[in-house]
């Protein structure tokens, strides 16, 4: 007996894979230093707690609509209009188990067979996965920190065909922390416009940008809006990455075809964590939350750009949002290491955290196989402990 060619072809998620080992090696004791975590290291807000519990309390353990409770995608359109100018209706909105379920859902929506979908390189490394297990077809464009790792107007007009049928947009990025400005936005989505094609807008790091202002595609036009689907959730910016609660955003009539796919897949999204996240962003204390959070980031940030700038063969880029970034470490490649020699980032990861204790993630799972990938989401104690044993690590090679 065999799988399906289909599971055999789906790799499994690398940072997890990272993560996990990570922790392994924790428990048994070692120092390890992890920049591999894609959450924040908050504690849910207590006042998100407590309303979990009058949901326990109040018997709210029962099933919900699939698309979830009307409270909260009410919330959520409350949400869009105040924080991106956007006018959605409750039958616009499908919750979500986690942000990667409204991914899953946009693309089983709208792609047919043999679809193109044109994906930005480096791309959270999800996306690929998502794309061929709905029968699309990957297109990808890559690009590099000399341009901050943005794709321009013309490139992207260059890729479409009569075949491509979306583009993703991941702003801010996952996992180069840029973020697109208003105008980048408005001369690509003209181009999009210009060739009818659908815009998966990921914007779940959409609160957390630092310099930049965080402006949604959707919000250009109505005619933009129209073929829109904003894919977000709770995960990022209420440190609530365990409570599995994200949300789409589209026109009707392909929130009905999400909400479909979904009834039977996983039905509607935990009830107790829907009435949570109804308060979560009803609540005026989320505001304050956010703002210190986005703070810390801020000043982490900072501290990572001063010692990762100034690393030995290797090169940093400064990120604008979310809380990762990238550094080139191929000039690393061809050195040794106790006579061991890095052939490419897989190797050096492994060396790294072999050697000197600090896990890392291979950027070659995110198409961008000369670099690796930093969290910041750690304390500043542990980066700069982490930062200083990649230093002393590259130094010795």
């Amino acid at each position: 007996m065999e799988i399906s060619t289909r599971a055999k072809n789906i790799s499994p998620s690398l940072t997890l894979a990272i993560t996990a080992k990570a922790k392994a090696m924790k428990a048994q004791g070692l120092d390890v230093v992890s920049f591999g975590a894609g959450e924040p290291d908050f504690n849910t807000p207590d006042y998100i707690i407590e309303s979990a519990k009058v949901a326990l309390d109040k018997g709210m353990t029962k099933y919900t609509p699939v698309a979830g409770t009307l409270e909260l995608r009410q919330a959520i359109c409350d949400k869009f209009a105040r924080d991106n100018g956007l006018e959605y209706t409750p039958d616009c909105i499908v919750v979500t188990n986690g942000g990667k379920q409204s991914l899953r859902n946009a693309f089983e929506a709208i792609i047919n067979d043999g679809d193109e979908v044109i994906l930005p390189a480096p791309y959270w490394l999800t996306y690929p996965e998502l794309i061929r297990m709905s029968g699309g077809v990957c297109v990808y464009l890559d690009t590099d920190a000399s341009t901050d790792f943005k794709i321009t107007p013309e490139a992207l007009s260059s890729a479409i065909t009569p075949k491509t049928k979306a583009f993703v947009l991941t702003n801010p990025s996952n996992p180069t922390g840029t973020v697109y400005t208003e105008a980048e936005i408005r001369a690509l989505a003209d181009v999009l416009l210009k060739h009818d094609v659908y815009v998966i807008s990921d914007e779940i790091y959409e609160k957390l940008v630092y310099g930049t202002p965080f402006f949604s595609i959707a919000s250009i036009s109505e005619e933009m809006k129209e073929r829109t689907i904003i894919c977000s959730g709770l995960s990022k910016t209420y440190s609530m990455t365990g409570w599995r609660m994200g949300y789409s955003a589209s026109n009707p009539t392909v929130a009905k075809a999400m909400s479909s796919i979904q009834s039977h897949t996983t039905s509607n999204a935990n009830s107790i964590a829907q009435y949570a996240s109804t308060v979560a962003l009803s609540d005026a204390r989320g505001e304050e939350f956010l703002s210190e959070m986005q703070k810390t980031f801020d000043a982490r940030r900072k501290l990572i750009i001063s010692l990762a700038q100034n690393l030995p063969h290797a090169r940093a880029n400064e990120p604008k949002g979310a809380f990762y970034i990238m550094v080139d470490v191929s000039g690393a490649f061809g050195k040794s290491v106790d006579g061991e020699i890095i052939k490419d980032a897989s190797d050096f990861c492994r060396l790294l955290l072999e050697k000197s204790l600090v896990s890392v993630v291979d950027g070659t799972a995110f198409g961008a196989p000369k670099y690796i990938r930093l969290s910041y989401a750690i304390s500043e104690d542990d980066i700069k402990k982490g930062l200083k044993r990649i230093y002393e690590f590259l130094s010795a090679l």
